[in-house]
């Protein structure tokens, strides 16, 4: 019987599948991902690790755990995972793909238009008692509906995203690596270099994967180049933003305001400055937060988790050990 280590209860069937298989099931039972220890512990005589993007996966875990032959990252992105390292140690890593496109782009076009309409900020005022008479000039924002709306990243979040503003009648811009003429003209999408894309947004929202490439992409010349109106959306990585050079811009008035679903670090001290603008939306990575795509989600993990310990490929590795671990 296999030893399967999950680093917290996670919704859907996704542990009922593991114990169909026929493994033996260990939850970490906290609210709380475990500590560096005592994930080390859980994962020092398993088979295999289902994991969240809080859990810290790198060479010296990998060492710890001489059996483990795949992790299973229960997220599209797997920045927390050494996948090189875990190759190398002849451990297979994994994600869930094409399962929460839609559901972070509804979030990512939700923090939009709680910041352009102050939703967050109005409310807070409301429960305050600061709701005495309808004003003319009270929580006045700039319209969605027919703006400009710039995205960085084409990939699956993006392109939904772009579905969604078309119901908005907006004008929508791309910066994107990878050209996809048909998928941009399907869209009505115009590809424009990326500071073009600044400049002409009043929207800007961001959906690259981070990495070497994208480490700060959005820093204090990115935000010198955008409207002093526009509004930054971030439901990719917190690290795609130079939060120092956000603070700078947002102390300035160089922009309008942001909507931030991922920040650095996760959590964000409620000392920090960020907090301190009434003109930012901040919400606690929730963005594949739905019923139906969590679920999804554990339940992709746990078939790699499966498939790997038949001694089968798992249908979303990211990346391919060499030589594979065996029981």
């Amino acid at each position: 019987m296999s030893h399967v280590f999950v680093t917290r209860r996670v919704p859907g069937r996704a542990i009922e599948m593991l114990e169909e298989a026929g493994h033996e099931v260990v939850v970490w039972p906290g609210d709380f991902p475990p500590d560096p220890e005592s994930l080390r512990e859980g994962v020092h005589k398993a088979d295999a690790a289902l994991t969240l993007v809080t859990d810290p996966v790198g060479a010296d875990l990998l060492d710890a755990a001489p059996g483990l032959r795949v992790v299973a990252n229960m997220a599209v992105g797997y920045d927390n995972v050494d996948a090189e390292a875990a190759a190398a140690a002849g451990v297979w890593a994994t994600n869930t793909p094409g399962v929460l496109h839609e559901t972070t782009a509804d979030l990512a076009f939700a923090l939009l238009l709680a910041a352009a309409r102050n939703v967050v900020l109005s409310d807070r005022d409301t429960r305050e008692g600061g709701w005495q008479t309808w004003s003319p000039t009270g929580f006045l924002g700039p319209d969605p509906y027919g703006a400009t709306l710039g995205i960085v990243g084409l990939g699956e979040i993006g392109r939904a995203v772009a579905r969604r503003a078309r119901g908005f009648g907006m004008t929508v811009l791309a910066a994107t690596r990878t050209p996809r003429p048909e998928v941009e003209r399907g869209l009505g999408v115009e590809r424009v270099p990326f500071p073009e894309l600044l400049e002409r947004s009043d929207f800007v929202t961001l959906h690259v994967p981070y990495g070497p490439e994208t480490e700060g992409l959005m820093g204090a010349a990115e935000f010198a180049a955008m409207k002093e109106s526009a509004i930054l959306v971030n439901t990719s990585r917190g690290g795609v933003v130079d939060q120092d050079a956000l603070v700078e811009a947002l102390r300035a008035g160089a922009i309008g305001g942001a909507a931030l679903d991922v920040t650095v670090p996760e959590p964000l001290p409620l000392d920090h400055p960020l907090f301190e603008f009434p003109n930012v939306v901040i919400t606690p990575h929730i963005g594949s937060a739905s019923h139906a795509t969590r679920a999804r989600m554990a339940e992709m993990a746990a078939q790699n988790v499966i498939a790997v310990l038949a001694g089968e490929e798992p249908p979303n590795p990211v990346n391919r050990p060499p030589n594979p671990r065996s029981a």
